[in-house]
């Protein structure tokens, strides 16, 4: 490059020696303005600068289109993953790319489906589980290390009377106020060998529970199992009632006759007028012995439904009048007035039972109004049709019973004032007789009273229509 001093600029020049042309040595010179060169420089540069633009732009739309092939899969999978996570077990990811992405999405479906698989049958035995304890018969609480419940079924709850829901999460003394269950739990959380422990306690009234308790190693909590025993302790308490009601029923007849012999053995046999009046006693009490047994017999074969009813439909007035003439003679001697009240529509009423058995009940009712009425009383017996059932009432105006008593009334052997009853005779089994011969013919029984006014008996027995009298030949 060189300033021409003839054109004023800079120029460009090329010089190149040219030996072909002759001997003589010889130059070929080339000159260019230098604004051309820079011109075409300048031109060459931007082509350069578009080329590296347009280049630039393709490269970064072909790796942003790479990248977001490349990533859609795995943030699919993201999503897909959250999705799990929140419990939408089953959800597939359809992700389409490398060999590699293609294959964590076949892996990651069938993941999912396994995962869907194995929640669906833990949550099937789960409810299977959960019916099973709500359906037992004893009550089931689960607690954690820290005494919270974790697990209760309904009769636990309703066994410890509290809400089954609003207890779970909260500590077992704050739910439950039975002290000893308290303890029990606190020893089974704290010792692993399981324990078995029968607790009792008023609420209102007595309660009895069985408790199995169990430390739960894997969870560091513990396993209550309850049994209400309640029953089964009431039931102990009556047969050993009846055992020693029976043996005392039997023993004092017993006694007497045992008596009555030695006594003729001694040498009173041989004076007539002491011998009758032994004798007498003897016939007494072996005729209440027998009645005792009888009615054990009749007792045990209706509750062991080996008795056998003929059930038909009988009218209740000439059971009634029956019943009232076969008495009369014992209430006239204690001048106490026997009276039958019919129906208004008449006395027509019909009942569906065995004719017997209606017999037995009445006159366990009527016997039982004459023996505890003072004399002078009034005994009603009256009978009338409600719903479809016969209501048949025996009525006696004398002491009453008192309300405490009248849910025990027909247990046997119960006597509201022992000693009283024993003095009247009998054996203890006439209203239990007729409570279990009315529950044999689809019936009930019951009774109200108010000491110092008098009790009715109310028995309710399926309503029949009276069969037809044969007509006069």
């Amino acid at each position: 490059t060189h300033h021409s001093q003839t054109l004023r600029q800079p120029m460009l020049y090329v010089a190149v020696r040219a030996d072909d042309l002759g001997p003589e040595v010889a130059f070929v010179r080339a000159a260019l303005p230098m604004n051309r060169v820079e011109e075409q420089i300048s031109r060459l540069h931007h082509i350069i600068w578009t080329a590296a633009a347009c280049a630039g732009l393709v490269t970064v739309a072909l790796a942003f289109w790479v990248a977001r092939r490349t990533v859609r899969p795995l943030t699919e999978l993201t999503e897909a993953a959250r999705l799990i996570a929140e419990g939408a077990y089953g959800h597939k990811v359809y992700a389409s790319g490398p060999d590699e992405i293609a294959v964590l999405a076949r892996t990651f479906n069938h993941m999912s489906v396994r995962l869907a698989k194995q929640f669906a049958q833990l949550e099937e035995d789960r409810q299977q589980l959960r019916a099973i304890l709500s359906g037992m018969v004893e009550g089931v609480i689960a607690l954690g290390a820290d005494e919270r419940i974790l697990f209760v079924n309904e009769r636990a709850a309703r066994l410890l009377e509290f809400q089954a829901q609003a207890a779970v999460g909260r500590r077992l003394w704050e739910v439950v106020r039975v002290r000893p269950l308290q303890e029990v739990a606190r020893r089974a959380l704290a010792n692993p060998e399981p324990r078995q422990e029968e607790l009792r306690w008023n609420s209102p009234a007595l309660r009895s529970l069985t408790v199995h308790a169990a430390r739960l190693a894997s969870a560091g909590g513990a396993v209550l199992v309850l049994h209400d025993t309640t029953n089964l302790r009431r039931l102990e308490r009556v047969r050993q009632d009846f055992v020693a009601n029976v043996s005392h029923e039997l023993k004092t007849p017993l006694s007497v006759i045992k008596a009555c012999v030695e006594t003729l053995l001694d040498g009173a046999a041989e004076d007539p007028q002491h011998r009758d009046r032994f004798l007498e006693r003897i016939g007494d009490q072996s005729d209440r012995l027998y009645a005792l047994i009888l009615d054990l017999l009749s007792l045990t074969r209706i509750e062991s439904g080996e008795e056998a009813f003929e059930l038909r439909a009988v009218p209740l007035g000439p059971a009634v009048a029956g019943c009232l003439e076969r008495h009369r003679e014992r209430a006239e001697t204690k001048k106490q007035q026997l009276t039958a009240e019919p129906p208004p529509g008449g006395d027509g009423l019909a009942a569906h039972v065995d004719e017997e058995a209606l017999e037995q009940i009445l006159d366990n009712l009527v016997e039982n109004a004459i023996k505890y009425t003072p004399e002078g009383s009034r005994i009603v017996v009256r009978w009338r049709a409600e719903g479809g059932q016969v209501r048949l009432e025996v009525e006696d105006n004398g002491q009453g019973i008192p309300e405490a008593d009248l849910p025990r009334i027909f247990e046997r052997f119960y006597r509201v004032d022992k000693a009283r009853s024993r003095e009247m005779g009998g054996t203890g089994l006439g209203l239990a007789i007729v409570k279990h011969l009315t529950q044999a013919m689809k019936g009930g029984v019951r009774a109200t009273s108010r000491v110092g006014t008098g009790t009715t008996f109310i028995v309710s027995l399926p309503q029949a229509t009276a069969e037809p009298e044969p007509e006069a030949p």
